[in-house]
């Protein structure tokens, strides 16, 4: 079965930081376009950032760009969503899924193998 597994969630300060991993079980990551999702409450999903297989083309939502970086680690088959100066509309549940066409954050129905999510929450 394939799956994906996100962690780093958490309750953070407006300008705090989290780093967010999404880890892969029974495929490698290596082999997708792996895109960061998502969600607040009564909201539709939203794409936030994607990372090619090669790396070579990576998109980030205008609402993020300057403030998240996406990055992979092939060895520890895992890739990360480091989000800086965060800000209360930042909260939402985070999901990583996997494609296998080039990176299109609009295209979420593009996207499978769904992890269950990690909440951020940007909260004084």
């Amino acid at each position: 079965q394939l799956r994906t597994v996100e962690s780093g969630g958490g309750l953070v300060q407006p300008g705090g930081s989290l780093r967010l991993s999404c880890a892969a079980s029974g495929f490698s990551l290596s082999s997708y376009a792996t895109g960061w999702f998502r969600q607040a409450p009564g909201k539709e999903r939203e794409g936030v950032s994607c990372i090619s297989r090669t790396d070579s083309n990576i998109q980030y939502a205008d609402s993020v760009k300057g403030r998240f970086t996406i990055s992979r680690d092939n060895a520890k088959n895992t890739v990360y969503l480091q989000m800086n100066s965060l800000k209360p509309e930042d909260t939402a549940t985070y999901y990583c899924a996997v494609s296998p066409f080039p990176c299109a954050l609009g295209r979420v129905a593009d996207f499978g193998s769904w992890g269950q999510g990690t909440q951020v929450t940007v909260s004084s």
